[in-house]
């Protein structure tokens, strides 16, 4: 069986949310059919010999249309600006070009912005939505100022339409979650999963702390994450004596780099987040605006860290108990305090939560599904 694989960003390195879900699918498709891959490549991109062994072929297009480019073909051709900035003439010849060369079975297409590329005709057509960009719009929009509030509104009236018509012509929509599945009718989930043997905290060496240790993680130039630990540094870190609060992932804007100070380290990009989280005492995910299942929640949770999390960023999660759930500033303040404080018992939430990991997530489980949305035979790939 043969498969074109499309990505807004080339899955290598899976070392953040986007890639570590579309790495994992792609390997997990590899070793039951040839794929073909065409994505867009970001500078941070790592392409390694591993990587390209995964595909029978690996066409990468880095992307050079700027954001006001972008906006002004929106604009002018009354369609979303996620869509302008990702259509690009180089990455449909090469779409037009394995389809005329290879009999392709079926196109996994991940992120909105590549239901562009689908085919019109022929193959079955699966559309990994991930999260619903329209909905995630409408809620930057309800905090935001003229002009950038109509923006917002026009670019989620505008892809809610573009998706509705995109689900009414591929084979099957898929979704992070079940709460972000039923956003758009007729939808599935496809949940994220977890390394657990690579998240294990008998792997980690801990950084050394000399105090109670609070620990975000995550892409530090996505504005969610951003919102969060601008909130939380602000509202809450004041609230718990003596901490320190780490800000763990690369790329920090400038607004978090300037809440650095004596109790808040910013450390852009680790080699490896394990010794992060094994030190925390507690992990943090403050999201207020959280879409499908959050990765750095099952990270945490995997590396036996008891979490704090928002109702946002805990949704997709089947936690089973196993994670805080704090609303205002006050409450996650006293949350974290009675963890500090109670290290046994945050030491067996950890062990419970971890266990609840290993019990759920699990790759292979979590894709099972695409057996039968894409007729794969088995788990040995054809050579």
């Amino acid at each position: 069986m043969d498969i074109l694989f499309l990505a807004h960003r080339a899955p290598f390195p899976p070392d953040r949310g986007d890639r570590i879900r579309s790495f994992n699918i792609l390997k997990y498709l590899s070793q039951r059919a040839r794929v073909h891959l065409v994505a867009f490549v970001d500078d941070d991109a790592v392409i390694t010999d591993e990587h390209r062994a995964l595909v029978d072929e690996c066409v990468l297009i880095r992307r050079t249309k700027s954001q006001l480019r972008a906006v002004a073909e929106a604009l002018a051709k009354q369609r979303p600006v996620s869509l302008t900035a990702f259509a690009d003439r180089e990455f449909g010849r090469a779409v037009k070009d394995i389809v005329a060369r290879r009999r392709i079975d079926a196109v996994y297409a991940f992120s909105g912005q590549m239901a562009q590329y689908i085919p019109d005709a022929g193959p079955i057509a699966i559309m990994d939505f991930v999260d619903l960009d329209s909905a995630k719009f409408a809620a930057y929009a309800q905090d935001a100022r003229a002009p950038m509030r109509w923006m917002m509104r026009r670019e989620a009236r505008l892809l809610a339409r573009y998706e509705q018509a995109v689900a009414a012509r591929v084979s099957a929509s898929l979704f992070v979650s079940a709460a972000e599945a039923a956003l758009l009718p007729g939808s599935r989930a496809l949940e994220n999963g977890i390394d657990t043997v690579f998240y294990d905290p008998a792997l980690a060496v801990p950084v050394a702390s000399r105090h109670p240790l609070i620990v975000f993680t995550g892409q530090m130039d996505y504005r969610p994450n951003v919102d969060a630990v601008s909130w939380f540094a602000r509202s809450v870190l004041p609230l718990i004596p003596d901490a320190r609060f780490a800000i763990v992932g690369r790329a920090p804007t400038a607004a978090v780099r300037a809440l650095a100070a004596a109790n808040v380290t910013v450390t852009g990009e680790v080699a490896d987040v394990r010794g992060w989280l094994a030190a925390a005492d507690v992990v943090v995910a403050p999201l207020q605006l959280a879409r499908g299942v959050q990765n750095k929640v099952l990270e945490a949770m995997a590396m036996a860290r008891p979490v704090v999390a928002s109702a946002g960023a805990a949704e997709g999660v089947d936690h089973a108990g196993t994670i805080h759930i704090a609303s205002d500033a006050r409450d996650y303040a006293d949350r974290v305090t009675a963890l500090i404080r109670d290290p046994s018992g945050a030491a067996a939430l950890g062990r419970a939560a971890r266990e609840q990991v290993i019990a759920r997530y699990g790759w292979e489980a979590r894709l099972a599904p695409l057996n039968d949305l894409l007729g794969l035979a088995g788990a040995g790939r054809v050579g």
